[in-house]
């Protein structure tokens, strides 16, 4: 199936949301109660803080995972946290096997691909550089998608902010990072686009989250190799494993489920915009549990790149209602 531009509007509009939210994003939104019959203002803030949640248990996950790092690796620390999540998706969903045609399994299997290089990749540079400098990183790949997708020129305004911003994290040269660490969550922030298109192509042909579980299996069993290979035995330590099912749970299975809560009560657009403060809270993540505090300039940098997320997602989402009147 070809997406249609269309199509790749919500997947777009959503390009600095957790990825694992986004294959519901086709389906889900706010429903129209009716005339009288309008939220209070109470419910009105359960998604709003359903959202919030789902960014805290992403971000604090990172945060336990960059824990586990020295006793299982980084590698290490994929596979559990993988395997788990799919574990867990596959015990709750029990995905159906049959019935799916060879252009479905492609897809959930590049939907699978790029989500293993993703964690792969983030987890990496998670190892050698801050967590909330690591996320601005990342996001870059779904702010570009974003960008491109909406094909405005008033976007090229949020790619120059952003790219600012990258400048300021920089300080001149990626040195002070560790340019290995900023090349990984730059590759991770383009698996994460790659995600993002899967995961929206994966959601029209499959139903509920039966493709998020089916790919969470490929993403789990193409990091098993190398989870072995850098950790062996350390991956059957109890605690680790425990440790590896709390990362699952937090980064994964737990975030999925909030989101998807919230995305049936929010516009997707809505949601998109929440999402791009995900930099601010993996920063505050880092600071509360890895001592990682950040610079006034690293600051300055993030609060950058968020404004050019919001700007991007606001700017798309108002072309689309033009187009929509018009």
């Amino acid at each position: 199936m070809n997406v249609q531009p269309s199509a790749s509007e919500p997947a777009a509009a959503a390009a600095v949301a957790v990825p694992e939210a986004v294959p519901a994003l086709d389906t889900a939104g706010p429903k129209d109660p009716g005339p009288g019959t309008g939220p209070g203002r109470g419910t009105a803030l359960v998604p709003i803080v359903l959202v919030v949640a789902g960014g805290l248990s992403v971000q604090f996950g990172s945060a336990v995972a960059a824990l586990l790092m020295p006793k299982a690796g980084a590698l290490g620390v994929v596979t559990l946290r993988l395997a788990a999540a799919a574990l867990i998706l596959l015990v709750v969903c029990r995905p159906k096997l049959r019935g799916h045609s060879r252009a479905d399994w492609g897809t959930v299997v590049a939907f699978g691909v790029a989500m293993g290089g993703m964690n792969t990749l983030f987890y990496q540079a998670l190892d050698r550089i801050p967590l909330g400098i690591a996320v601005t990183l990342e996001v870059l790949g779904p702010l570009a998608l974003s960008v491109f997708a909406s094909r405005r020129l008033i976007n090229v305004v949020w790619a120059g902010l952003a790219l600012v911003g990258v400048v300021l994290l920089g300080g001149g040269g990626f040195e002070r990072l560790d340019p290995v660490g900023a090349a990984y969550a730059l590759g991770a922030g383009a698996m994460w686009a790659a995600y993002i298109v899967f995961s929206a192509r994966t959601g029209r042909r499959f139903p509920q989250a039966d493709g998020l579980a089916l790919a969470m299996v490929v993403a789990a069993v193409l990091s098993l190799p190398l989870g072995i290979w850098e950790s062996g035995a350390k991956l059957t330590v109890p605690s680790t494993l425990a440790l590896g099912a709390a990362v699952a749970v937090l980064s994964s299975v737990l975030p999925y489920t909030l989101e998807l809560m919230a995305l049936r009560r929010l516009p997707a657009s809505t949601f998109a915009v929440m999402m791009s403060l995900e930099p601010a809270i993996a920063a505050t993540a880092g600071f509360l549990i890895l001592n990682q505090a950040l610079s006034t300039t690293d600051a300055l940098a993030i609060a950058l790149v968020i404004g050019a997320s919001m700007g991007a997602v606001r700017s798309q989402t108002g072309a689309r209602k033009k187009r929509q009147k018009g």
